[in-house]
C-alpha cells in the first residue's frame, strides 16, 4: 500500500496610503472581539484557525442578488462595461463587489499598527480591490479580465457586498505596483501564524484566505476532465466545473481529502503518544494522523494509521472536533483534519521509520509543563511584525522559521504545533483535564466533543 502522508501535523515553521476607492480593507479594528483563555495553557476558541468563514454561513437563495448566479450575472454586465467609454449606470440592485487576488497560492495582504505605543503589534488585513480597479489593473498587464476568472466567495448582506478571488499568478507586472502602495502577496501559512487567534475579525480573514486558497488552487488541478481529458469550464459563479466536451459534460466539483488526526492515550499510566516526523524541527512532537482510505470509517481510519505508524492497538475512538486546512501542498487544496481521542489497548511501540522518525509516550504532567512554557503568543506576534516589514518591502523573502522554538532566549525540552492547529487542542484538551479554570475544577471525564473543548 502507497500511503501519501504519514503523520500530517502543522508546525510553527516553514520550508520555506493607497486612495480608498483603490483597496477596501477591514476598517472595523475597535470593533474586535476578543476571546478569553481557559488557562494559560489551554487556549479556547470560539472555532479553529480556518473555520468561522463570515462571509459564507449561509447561501442565498437564487432569486437573491447576493446568491452567486444572480451575483454572477451581475458581474458580467458590470466586466462588459467600459467606464471610459460609457456612462450606463451599474445594474439595479447590483451589489458592490470586492475582489481578492492570489499569486501562486497567496493572497494579496497588508499590515498596519492601530496604536502608537512601541509594543503595539501590527494586525495584518486581506487586499481587498474593487472590481474596476481589478480590472484596470490586469488591463494594463494586457489581460481581460473575464467572469470565468473570478470565482465566489460569499456576501454579506448588511454590507450589499459580493466577495470574488482571482488568481493573478502570470501577471508578475502587479507586484510591483501593489508593492509600491505596502501591499504584498503573503504565503497563507505566515498569515496564519501571525493571525492573532483572540481575534475574531483576524480569524474571520484567514477563514476567507483558506477558502478563496483552497477553490482558486482546485481550478488549477482541474482544468482538464478526468474522463475524456477535454478541458473544462467554470460553473455556477466558479463554485463547479463542467467538461466542454459536449459528449461528456461531466460535472467536477470542489476536492476535499479527509484526514484523521489522533492523540493516543494510555487510561491506565495517564500518558499521551505523541510523534515525529523527519521535517519537524528539533523539539517538536504531535499528534499521529494519516488519510482515509476507500471503504473505512473514520474509526477504523484512526486504528488502522496508529497500527501502521506505531504499533499501538487502538479500541474506543472518541470525537473531539474537525478542522479545514487548506495550507497543504497545491495538489491537495484542502484536506479535513477530524479530530479524536484514540485509548489504547497496547502500549509497547514499533514504529514505522518510513512513516515516523520517532514515537513515544509522555507523561500528562510533562506534557502539561511543555505548554506552560511556549510561547506561541510571542511567535504570533513576532511573526506578525515579520509580515508588516514584507509589506513595507523589509526582509522579503526571509525564512520566518528563526525564535519560534525559544522560550524567553532557553531551548524549550519539547514543544507541540500552535494554536492555529488542531493538533494542539487535541494535546491541550487532554492535559489540562482536572485542572482548574477560573477557580472551577475542570472535569475529570474523558475528553468529549464539545465545542467548548476547541
Amino acid at each position: 500500500m502507497v500511503k501519501r502522508a504519514a503523520m500530517l501535523s502543522v508546525s510553527l515553521f516553514f520550508s520555506s496610503s493607497s486612495s480608498s476607492h483603490l483597496l477596501f480593507l477591514s476598517k472595523t479594528l475597535t470593533k474586535r472581539t476578543c476571546f478569553s483563555s481557559l488557562s494559560t495553557m489551554s487556549i479556547n476558541l470560539n472555532a479553529h484557525a480556518f473555520a468561522g468563514n463570515p462571509i459564507r454561513s449561509k447561501t442565498p437563495k437564487a432569486h437573491d442578488p447576493l446568491s452567486p448566479s444572480s451575483a454572477f450575472q451581475s458581474l458580467k454586465t458590470h466586466l462588459l462595461q467600459n467606464p471610459e467609454t460609457t456612462s450606463l449606470p451599474p445594474p439595479p440592485k447590483s451589489p458592490l463587489f470586492k475582489v481578492l487576488p492570489f499569486r501562486k497560492g497567496r493572497p494579496l495582504a497588508s499590515s498596519s499598527i492601530t496604536g502608537n505605543n512601541d509594543d503595539d503589534v501590527p494586525i495584518w488585513h486581506l487586499g481587498w480591490i474593487s472590481l474596476p480597479d481589478c480590472k484596470n489593473f490586469l488591463g494594463k498587464c494586457g489581460v481581460d479580465l473575464t467572469e470565468d476568472s473570478l470565482v465566489y466567495l460569499g456576501s454579506k448582506v448588511e454590507d450589499d457586498v459580493v466577495y470574488w478571488a482571482v488568481d493573478v499568478s502570470g501577471e508578475s507586472r502587479l507586484v510591483p505596483e501593489l508593492g509600491d502602495k505596502q501591499f504584498c502577496f503573503v504565503e497563507l501559512r505566515t498569515l496564519m501564524v501571525a493571525t492573532d487567534w483572540s481575534d475574531s475579525i483576524a480569524m474571520g480573514e484567514l477563514a476567507i484566505a483558506g477558502h478563496a486558497r483552497a477553490l482558486l488552487e482546485w481550478h488549477n488541478l482541474s482544468r482538464f476532465c478526468g474522463h475524456c481529458g477535454e478541458k473544462t469550464i467554470p460553473k455556477e459563479a466558479g463554485r463547479r466545473k463542467q467538461c466542454s466536451n459536449e459528449s461528456c459534460k461531466k460535472r467536477i466539483y470542489p476536492r476535499v481529502d479527509p484526514v484523521v488526526i489522533m492523540l493516543v492515550i494510555d487510561r491506565e499510566n495517564d500518558r499521551a503518544l505523541l510523534g515525529r516526523q523527519t521535517r519537524f524541527v528539533p523539539r517538536m512532537w504531535s499528534c499521529l494522523a494519516g488519510f482515509i482510505e476507500p471503504g473505512e470509517s473514520l474509526e477504523e481510519a484512526v486504528r488502522r494509521e496508529t497500527y501502521e505508524e506505531a504499533g499501538i492497538e487502538v479500541g474506543e475512538v472518541v470525537y473531539h472536533s474537525s478542522q479545514p486546512w487548506p495550507v497543504g501542498p497545491s495538489s491537495i487544496p484542502c484536506q479535513l483534519m477530524v479530530g479524536f481521542f484514540a485509548y489504547a489497548k497496547s502500549l509497547e511501540i514499533n514504529v514505522d521509520k518510513e512513516e515516523l522518525e520517532d514515537a513515544q509516550w509522555h507523561s500528562r504532567e510533562v506534557v502539561r509543563k511543555a505548554l506552560a512554557v511556549a510561547e506561541y503568543k510571542k511567535a504570533q506576534k513576532t511573526t506578525a511584525a515579520k509580515v508588516d516589514q514584507m509589506c513595507k518591502g523589509v526582509e522579503k523573502g526571509r525564512s520566518l522559521s528563526a525564535d519560534f522554538n525559544v522560550e524567553s532566549g532557553e531551548l524549550t525540552p519539547m514543544f507541540f504545533p500552535g494554536p492555529f492547529a488542531i493538533a494542539h487542542h487535541l494535546i491541550s484538551t487532554w492535559a489540562n483535564q482536572g485542572v482548574p479554570t477560573d477557580g472551577v475544577e475542570a472535569s475529570s471525564k474523558q475528553p468529549s466533543s464539545s465545542i467548548s473543548n476547541l
